[in-house]
């Protein structure tokens, strides 16, 4: 073993290797950066190779606030460690040895010196905010020769011995794999025999005899003796932290919030002061403004004797930072001062860590601060107001997908609930309420007793539509992000959770059972959709407010972007909302959720079961009236604007029932025989419905039914027309992958325009075309475009086939995809780019080398999210459609996709 290196075994059979081995890699120019004393080799634009927290220091250090000098190791050191198996890169120590050097002169202090011993904190900073997410180290260099010269320099042992437990404690933990609670077992056996409550009560032979508990415990833990050598102990620690980077909840944070997995974290270094020396040092975090509410007054929390860990254990209770301008009054000033110079500076609220050490105040890190969706907003328009930033600029300083929370009520932020299981996050927003497992209790509860309750259900079906939108929530044991419970949740605006694996829902028994724990149906619970937690009980709600700041931010966003924002809306209601929401239009109505009412479904199904066209058209008569309202009630609330209406899409077996029971009630219901509707459901089953009879298989085989859809649309068009109300329908056929499918399909609509036009003697403006969503579509799109006259991709499906992939099923395996990181994102939920979205695109192409005009939309789920938003600006799209609830969210990720692309070279 080489000079000193140190082997660590714990009896868990961990080892750890104290000192890393040199690897052979390609050379840097620059491992390590420095700051301090007024230099400064960074700046704050260098965030992606110094992380967040090491640009802001050096960019504070330019800026001559009081920072503690230190010295920043780049993420491409983290990314080669990754790259050569955990090892540093060659050249790395050496330059280590010298930055210390460096150090050491402008603290004036020496590391492992027993006379004036140089003490520093060790922490992780990513590119984008990872709050607490990785691991940190602080009071490193304590040894049993520099506590002493600790206690000489500054006379006060209760403070050496207090940060050197703390040492032991966070790199026992950190670095040598004990487990924290062990530390605090032994802390609050402590703590009983002074017969103290708090850790700031403990005397220092109490500490003192700690040190040497936490040792010999570290000792008998790992079989070995607990580090001394203050170099050995730094090369410890800075490979812990980067080996953080890929630790569990890491890596759940950034799959969760987007951050791209290679980027690898910073590790600065940086010379330790203390806000635990006594009653005139003190540490804290804050806020230049209030993260919740956006209201410009100075927000954290302080404790005096404490280091910064203490204040967000809760093991003490931090003061508000206003008692700060009581207690020290000139701290308060001058913290106050450097947080607006600092909120200037950057342009946005500042999350602040500072220390103060006998009188005299350090920052130790400054960040944009993370704050709600309502507080995002408000605070960006006053900063316009303010002048501070321009309209542009504040317009891409809001994440789109986070003004979610601004249109759903959402868990009470105090609130401290009992979650007892997690799916995925289908439909934003909160919920709570009676637990009921059939849509028909859903609606009887709701309607005649005015309860709220959960819809949970193994998996939902179109059945389900009424006890669905009668549910203040739907949870769901199977199922992906676009299943029929998500899709149908998130254009409702319900808060919905599927795939939740967790759970066994038994709806025979009337219970759900999540491990040994059981719910039956009548218990409370509440679901927290934008997370995919399932709580116990009724957790507190907060109901969105769309403020004044809101509206101007989206007048902003409107006045920037150029593709139109339509909504996916298939009744008069879901128009009405996607129109208060800005929708410009429907890019997607899906007519097969009309027929799910009571009065409609009996006769949809007496339409499966006939024996002949005659018998069909009989039923379709019958189903006439109820369309053609719906169409007239979306129109007049569409109010001139272009209304895509999709024909009958699904399988036939969907609208029939499944069950033994159902089966038995439906053929009463209908006076047939149950044999002979058991035998009809037998003959319409499929092995894989989602590529059988179903779209423009269903309109050409059955084409009464294409039939009936077009004789509606075009009669409750022109009788709107007559009466002087302007209407714009678009006809579109699903699921085409030949032109020759296109063309049939087409004649028939265009025929019964035509006897429309003839017996009403109304002029009609209309439009048919195509949802490109089998991959043939998109590669022979020139061929279809001959006769379509606009495309919407309808990328739920083109996803499915692309992948090949089932949507309803892909819960099973894609969480280990996006685990394991062999996809980046779930497919369903962001537009494949490099796949799905280069078959966009060369439909695109393709369709208008032949039409120039084609109007082009995206109506699937991906209309809503925000990259996939700036793909389809990206290639041209004229318009995308989402669900109504994210129609605002579209609105600003459109107008970001514009000022994104000028502000490229």
């Amino acid at each position: 073993m080489r000079r000193g290196a140190l082997v660590l075994k714990t009896k868990r059979k961990r080892s750890i290797a104290a000192a890393p081995t040199r690897a052979q890699a390609k050379p840097t120019t620059r491992h390590i950066y420095i700051f301090g004393n007024g230099k400064a080799d960074g700046r704050a634009d260098m965030k992606y190779e110094l992380g967040g927290k090491g640009a802001n220091l050096a960019e504070m250090t330019h800026l001559g606030i009081p920072v503690p000098p230190g010295l920043t190791i780049t993420t491409a050191v983290c990314r080669t460690f990754n790259e050569l198996g955990q090892r540093w890169p060659d050249g790395l120590e050496t330059e280590l040895q010298h930055k210390v050097k460096w150090l050491e002169g402008i603290a004036k202090k020496r590391f492992g010196d027993p006379n004036n011993p140089l003490l520093v904190s060790v922490r992780s900073g990513a590119a984008f905010s990872m709050p607490g997410m990785m691991d940190t180290i602080l009071n490193l260099g304590l040894n049993p020769d520099t506590v002493r010269g600790l206690i000489t320099k500054t006379d006060n042992p209760r403070f050496a011995y207090d940060a050197y437990r703390r040492f032991i404690q966070m790199f026992g933990n950190v670095v040598l794999g004990v487990d924290h609670k062990h530390f605090e077992e032994i802390l609050g056996k402590k703590k009983r025999q002074f017969k103290v409550t708090i850790d700031a009560e403990l005397p220092a032979d109490a500490l003192q005899q700690l040190v040497t508990e936490y040792k010999q415990f570290v000792h008998q833990q790992t079989e070995q003796p607990f580090p001394d050598d203050p170099r050995l102990q730094l090369r410890l620690a800075i490979t812990a932290v980067f080996k953080s980077w890929n630790n569990e909840r890491a890596t759940v944070y950034r799959r969760l919030n987007n951050i791209p997995h290679t980027l690898g974290t910073a590790v600065t270094v940086q010379s330790m002061v203390f806000g635990n020396m006594g009653n005139t040092s003190l540490t804290g975090v804050c806020f230049t403004r209030d993260p919740s509410t956006g209201d410009n007054v100075f927000y954290g929390e302080y404790l005096v004797n404490a280091q910064g860990e203490d204040v967000v254990a809760g093991i003490r209770t931090p003061k508000p930072i206003a008692e700060l301008q009581v207690e020290f009054p000139k701290i308060y000033a001058q913290l106050f001062k450097i947080g607006k110079q600092l909120e200037k500076y950057f342009t946005d609220v500042q999350d602040l860590e500072f220390t103060v050490e006998e009188s005299t105040l350090y920052m130790l890190q400054a960040r944009n601060g993370k704050r709600t969706a309502p507080a995002a907003v408000r605070i960006v328009t006053d900063f316009v107001k303010d002048r501070v930033l321009t309209k542009n600029t504040a317009l891409l300083k809001i994440d789109p997908a986070q003004i979610d929370q601004l249109l759903h009520p959402t868990i009470d932020p105090t609130a401290k609930p009992t979650v007892i299981a997690k799916g995925l996050p289908a439909s934003p927003g909160a919920a709570v309420g009676r637990v009921v497992f059939h849509a028909h209790k859903a609606v009887a509860l709701s309607e005649e007793e005015s309860q709220r309750v959960i819809l949970v259900r193994e998996e939902t079906s179109p059945e389900d539509i009424e006890g669905m939108a009668a549910a203040q929530g739907i949870l769901t044991a199977r199922g992906g992000m676009t299943s029929h419970a998500a899709v149908v949740g998130r254009g409702m605006g319900k808060c919905c959770v599927v795939g939740c694996n967790e759970i066994v829902v038994r709806e025979e028994e009337g219970l759900v059972k999540v491990g040994d724990l059981v719910i039956k149906e009548g218990d409370v619970i509440t679901l927290n959709g934008s997370t995919g937690e399932v709580m116990l009980g009724e957790v507190p709600l907060v109901e969105p407010q769309l403020t004044g700041s809101f509206k101007q931010l989206l007048s902003w966003a409107d006045q920037t972007r150029r593709l139109k924002v339509r909504a996916n809306a298939d009744t008069p209601h879901d128009a009405r909302v996607a129109r208060q929401f800005g929708a410009e239009g429907i890019g997607l109505c899906r007519t097969e959720h009309m027929f799910f009412g009571d009065e409609r479904l009996p006769v949809v199904r007496e339409m499966i079961l006939a024996q002949d066209s005659g018998a069909r058209r009989a039923a379709l008569a019958k189903l006439l009236p109820f369309q053609k309202a719906d169409f007239i009630g979306i129109f007049q609330e569409m109010q001139g604007l272009p209304v895509t209406i999709r024909l009958l899409d699904p399988p036939l077996h969907e609208f029939l029932p499944n069950t033994p029971d159902d089966q038995e009630r439906v053929a009463h219901q209908l006076g047939i025989d149950l044999r002979k509707l058991r035998d009809t459901v037998q003959s319409l089953h499929e092995v894989n419905p989602m590529l059988g009879h179903r779209g423009c298989r269903l309109g050409i085989t059955y084409p009464e039914i294409n039939e009936m859809q077009a004789q509606a649309i075009f009669e409750a068009a022109g009788e709107l027309i007559r009466d002087g109300v302007r209407v714009v329908p678009e006809v579109m056929i699903p699921l085409v992958g030949h032109p020759n499918e296109f063309r049939v399909a087409k004649q028939t609509v265009d025929q019964v325009a035509q006897q429309v036009m003839t017996r009403s003697k109304v002029k009609l403006t209309y439009l048919v075309g195509t949802m490109i969503e089998v991959p043939r579509a998109a590669v022979v799109a020139a061929a279809i475009a001959n006769d379509a006259e606009f495309f919407s991709f309808g990328t739920n499906d083109l996803t499915q086939m692309t992948f090949g992939f089932s949507r309803d099923d892909v819960g099973k395996f894609l969480p280990y995809y996006l685990k394991q990181q062999i996809l980046p994102a779930d497919p369903f939920v962001k537009l494949d780019q490099e796949g799905v979205g280069q078959l966009v695109k060369l439909g695109i192409q393709q369709g208008r080398s032949v039409r120039r005009a084609l109007k082009v939309g995206i109506c699937g789920e991906h209309g809503g999210e925000p990259s996939s938003v700036e793909f389809c600006h990206r290639v041209g799209m004229d318009y995308v459609s989402c669900s109504p609830y994210r129609v605002p969210i579209a609105r600003l990720a459109a107008a970001q996709a514009v000022l994104r692309q000028t502000r490229q070279p």
